[in-house]
């Protein structure tokens, strides 16, 4: 009986989450309440207060519900020891790009991270989390960046503060340009050609040298 309750219990939260992502998404952040999310959900409002602490919590677990998964991946071409640290961050990146058109969950909460989540001064908590993630990332890239030179995949000479603020604003850019016009490119088709053209700007680029 205790495993069945238990077993309901992540059902519930997994259902939770799966009505944050729509809410969110038709609403914004900042004008969603867990009373609009209870009622996405068919719970009620202490059914969510026994999951998550606070909307902020909420969003936070919907968005680690993606995020974890990509940060195992990206740790793997970060780790010095790895042979092939280029390769792993293709992959990452790829997987990154495609899964926003083939995941649901990725889909969703991207959008909401990257459209239609307002950073404003009520949400400090939030924008705190996002920014550490965010900052995290960068130090992950820049450690693959690095690791990809030591194995000589990558110029010696190569500007990896500078690329790794590029291969963000690279992708973010892809996937917000996806999510606003999908019918404009086709982002799982194209992802590792464009994944590739970034890679090949920093072999060949001038401007990516120190």
């Amino acid at each position: 009986m205790a495993r069945k309750t238990k077993q309901e219990a992540l059902e519930t939260r997994g259902q939770i989450l799966d009505a944050a992502e729509h809410v969110f998404r038709e609403k914004g952040v900042s004008h969603t309440t867990l009373t609009d999310i209870a009622e996405a959900a068919g719970v009620t409002r202490g059914a969510i207060y026994w999951h998550f602490k606070n909307k902020i919590d909420l969003f936070n677990q919907m968005h680690e519900r993606i995020y974890l998964p990509i940060q195992a991946l990206a740790e793997e071409s970060a780790n010095r020891v790895e042979p092939d640290p280029l390769g792993r961050l293709r992959e990452l990146l790829v997987t990154v790009l495609k899964d926003t058109v083939r995941n649901p969950h990725q889909q969703r909460v991207l959008d909401i991270l990257f459209l239609r989540c307002e950073f404003i001064s009520q949400m400090g908590a939030l924008v705190e989390r996002q920014t550490r993630y965010h900052q995290e990332a960068m130090d992950r890239t820049r450690r693959a960046l690095e690791n990809a030179i030591t194995r000589g995949q990558l110029p010696e000479a190569l500007d990896t503060r500078k690329a790794t603020t590029a291969l963000h604003a690279y992708i973010r850019g892809l996937i917000t340009n996806w999510l606003l016009l999908p019918e404009n490119f086709n982002l799982e088709r194209d992802a590792e050609s464009l994944v590739d053209a970034y890679f090949d700007m920093l072999r060949h680029s001038a401007a990516f040298r120190q």
